[in-house]
């Protein structure tokens, strides 16, 4: 029998090589609604960007602009299971992030679901959006807590979740908005780390306490959600409980010197993972920095900076 075939947006991104690097094919059945997490990925990327990936002949491989060539992703996306949309820029990478290219999120939000509809019965599209959303609040922030985006990002994929439901509502389309939390190894600490950095400290000596999740943590529990039978509008992605940044790097063995935290700095952030756990065959287990750095430490090597 075939594996169901996801379409990958953006598959040359951080999560993207994740999934090349941690195939859901390859992944423990544990955390997958269904008997098996084998999914057939379909990747895409625009010209240049996918041949250091398929120069090996690793991978399907579509090469295309999803915004300029609808057609293209048409053809991609036909027959697909899922429309997984990772693509859209990164704060900090690259020039010119301005504005107008945070807008390019809601455009392939939009993009996304026009093509599942158009894929045949049944294709549903799960969007990588973000904690951003939520803003600098603190406390537990389950998926029914108001909006309150405090930066460009955060703004787009607030404007994005809105814009891709109304029309998925509209065009009889499946969607899922992942309100994903910081990945341990994608974040400013782990990931952003370099000599000199410096974190926060509270006046009861903690340094900023965040909802985190593993990077094979992650790539099992996506691999889950693409097989579930259903799924809810919105999801906020991360390990229960929360992780010191100060902890993930000393676990990580990475050196950093401390200042006062701002006023305005937040102890703590933690997302409400209470829905997604439902979701599961297996519980998550609860955020710790060892086991996330040890997960970052093994992938780290192979991951490629785009």
């Amino acid at each position: 029998m075939a594996k169901p075939a996801v379409l990958v947006l953006g598959a040359t991104g951080r999560i993207g090589q994740l999934l090349q690097l941690c195939p859901p094919a390859d992944l423990s059945p544990g955390l997958s609604a269904g008997p098996s997490a084998g999914l057939a990925l379909r990747l895409q990327a625009r010209r240049g960007a996918a041949d250091r990936w398929a120069e090996n002949g690793l991978g399907d491989w579509r090469v295309f602009d999803p915004l300029a060539e609808p057609a293209a992703l048409a053809r991609a996306a036909d027959g697909a299971h899922a429309i997984l949309c990772l693509a859209g820029p990164v704060p900090g990478r690259g020039a010119g992030r301005g504005a107008g290219d945070m807008a390019d999120h809601i455009r392939l939000g939009e993009a996304a679901v026009r093509a599942a509809a158009g894929a045949g019965a049944g294709c549903r599209v799960l969007l990588a959006s973000s904690a951003a959303v939520y803003g600098a609040r603190s406390g537990l922030l389950a998926e029914e807590t108001p909006l309150q985006p405090a930066n460009a990002y955060g703004e787009a994929k607030a404007e994005m979740e809105a814009r891709a439901a109304a029309l998925a509502a509209e065009l009889a389309v499946p969607a899922c908005a992942l309100r994903i939390g910081n990945i341990a190894g994608f974040d400013a600490a782990l990931g952003g780390w370099q000599p000199g950095f410096t974190l926060d400290r509270f006046p009861d000596g903690s340094t900023p306490r965040r909802s985190y999740i593993g990077v094979q943590c992650l790539a099992q529990v996506l691999a889950a959600l693409l097989m579930a039978p259903e799924l809810p509008p919105v999801l906020n992605i991360a390990q229960p409980g929360t992780v010191e940044m100060g902890a993930l790097l000393q676990a990580a063995g990475k050196p950093f010197a401390l200042r006062p935290a701002p006023p305005a700095a937040i102890p703590e952030v933690a997302l409400d993972v209470s829905r997604l756990q439902m979701l599961l065959a297996a519980r998550l287990a609860a955020a710790d920095a060892a086991a996330m750095a040890a997960e970052w430490a093994a992938l780290e090597p192979d991951m490629v900076n785009e």
